[in-house]
């Protein structure tokens, strides 16, 4: 069975990019997607097709998105086809069966409009609902193609309830905890992002300018044409001498600062579900992460803190933790095992043969 998978761009890697890679592997299927620049950053030995770049401009880059995908017709070409990311299943209507792992509803267009909303200024808020109302309804009616909803967690299943009506299965997504290792608890924390304002990186940033003798390295980046760009630069701007952004990194110096690292640090906004959590587990360290979302789904107080997302909160838990973080060690090490590839192959597998 010849197996498709469409994914959005991989003009940045996040948790999205190694899930659609990870897919592709296990099912030895194909990659059709837009934009390949940072695609060589994964370890992924699967063949990727592009169906051209898009703009570097929002909301240019995902509307040229939208409409590559509309367009595009493999039904000849292959058995079953999925979709990951928020644009590929615009090509539901043309490729069955199918289905559609959602990470989440295109959170700009539900949960965080208003949030989107209040950040454009006077002259871009008229054209950024315009493009919003459009594209809402193009999305809800490109989700009446979807053959087959599994979603990521149980925050993005209510997500996908509330603002599709419709119901999904849950599928964790994988970690391959083969991969991560231990080797000591250092001198610093890490904080693994895309750079993007939903992550509250500041929160992150502005608690270690507050307690000095404590270091954090930040690594990820951000696709060019994302409402990133701006905020990426802000951030980086005046840092204090205890914090590091690194940008992207590879996959191989990504699991060395996951072995040396004293914790990991969460401060997503609602996250969907969050791989980063599972990754630092499987390194057995223990992970700070806001009391939100599907961060409630892997951190237990046994692998460490869910705290509220202040200033406060986070030095206290920094504090707390890092008098003895080797304590979390082996409840770490076990819960990550509950997000191993293994389980993941074979719950994946199952639904294709069921839809088929």
């Amino acid at each position: 069975m010849k197996i498709a998978i469409f994914h959005d761009y991989f003009g940045a890697i996040g948790g999205g990019e190694k899930v659609a890679i990870t897919l592709a592997k296990l099912l030895n299927a194909d990659i059709i997607t837009t934009d390949v620049e940072a695609i060589d950053k994964l370890d992924r030995e699967v063949d990727v097709r592009s169906l051209g770049h898009t703009p570097t401009i929002p909301p240019l880059k995902q509307i040229s998105a939208t409409k590559k995908f509309y367009s595009s017709d493999f039904s000849n070409d292959y058995d079953f086809f999925i979709f990951t990311g928020n644009w590929s299943h615009y090509a539901a209507h043309n490729n069955h069966p199918n289905m559609w792992y959602c990470y989440t509803p295109i959170r700009v267009f539900y949960d965080l409009y208003y949030t989107f909303l209040h950040r454009q200024d006077f002259i871009t808020r008229p054209a950024f609902r315009a493009w919003v109302y459009g594209h809402r309804w193009m999305d809800q009616r490109s989700v009446n193609n979807v053959d087959q909803l599994v979603t990521i967690s149980k925050n993005s299943q209510k997500r996908i309830e509330k603002y599709y009506h419709r119901t999904a299965d849950i599928i964790y997504p994988p970690v391959d905890v083969s991969k991560f290792r231990h080797k000591e608890y250092g001198d610093f924390w890490f904080s693994v992002n895309r750079l993007y304002p939903e992550k509250r990186i500041e929160l992150q940033i502005n608690a270690f300018r507050k307690i000095p003798d404590e270091k954090l390295i930040i690594v990820g980046g951000y696709a060019k044409g994302d409402h990133a760009k701006k905020y990426a630069k802000n951030i980086s701007k005046g840092l204090p001498q205890n914090v590091k952004i690194l940008g992207e990194i590879s996959e191989k110096e990504l699991i060395d600062l996951y072995a040396r690292c004293k914790g990991l640090i969460c401060t997503a906004l609602d996250e969907d579900f969050g791989l980063t959590p599972v990754e630092a587990m499987a390194s057995g360290k223990p992970v700070i992460a806001v009391n939100e979302g599907g961060f409630r789904e892997t951190v237990t107080e046994k692998t460490g803190l869910l705290i509220n997302a202040d200033l406060h909160s986070i030095i206290e838990a920094i504090k707390f933790i890092s008098n003895k973080p080797e304590k979390y060690k082996e409840s770490c090490l076990k819960q990550a095992t509950k997000f191993d590839i293994s389980i993941f192959s074979k719950n994946i597998k199952n639904v294709i043969n069921n839809d088929l």
